[in-house]
């Protein structure tokens, strides 16, 4: 939670709404998510706040922020939103996750379904990963995610496709992890 306080800050510079929003109340909190003109910073300070203390009024911003292409922003969205606990949250990671036009920002949509362990986190994880299992794909760090997250979830529809990712070099170690994991 410091972390993201502390890059918040930064970004804030010197503004004195900062200090009021950290400090905020929950309504306070929520009626500036809807304001006019408020930064991005000030935007996400409030969602994330809200989602720490478990208030279903941060969901929309949060997922919005989880689909960022700031990775510091998505991590904190993703954080919130397992704090949050909303049961819409595992349909839109897996939705954001599967979106093949936004596999760069896939990242902390996969991690979040792993950390979920909802119905909707295996088939998206397979999905995602098994579109990114060519030699060249330039998003394998999300493939490795996916991996990681299939062998913690350990379910067996997911052997086949860990079977298929033991020949991707960058994959190899983590699939033969995982497929140990499934049993």
């Amino acid at each position: 939670m410091n972390d993201v306080l502390e890059r918040l800050r930064a970004e804030a510079g010197q503004s004195p709404e900062y200090e009021v929003l950290r400090t905020a109340r929950p309504e306070a909190l929520a009626a500036s998510l809807t304001s006019a003109g408020l930064p991005l910073w000030a935007r996400e300070l409030a969602a994330y706040r809200l989602g720490l203390a478990g208030d279903r009024r941060a969901f929309e911003s949060l997922v919005l922020l989880l689909n960022h292409r700031d990775p510091p922003r998505c991590a904190a969205a993703a954080t919130a939103l397992a704090v949050l606990a909303d049961p819409r949250t595992a349909r839109a990671a897996a939705a954001l996750a599967t979106n093949s036009l936004r596999t760069a920002y896939a990242l902390h949509p996969v991690r979040l379904l792993t950390a979920l362990r909802a119905p909707e986190s295996v088939p998206a994880l397979m999905t995602t990963l098994s579109r990114l299992l060519s030699p060249h794909d330039p998003y394998w760090r999300v493939a490795l995610a996916c991996v990681e997250g299939l062998g913690s979830l350990g379910d067996p529809r997911a052997r086949d496709l860990l079977v298929r990712a033991q020949s991707h070099p960058r994959l190899a170690v983590a699939a033969t992890t995982a497929l140990r994991e499934l049993g």
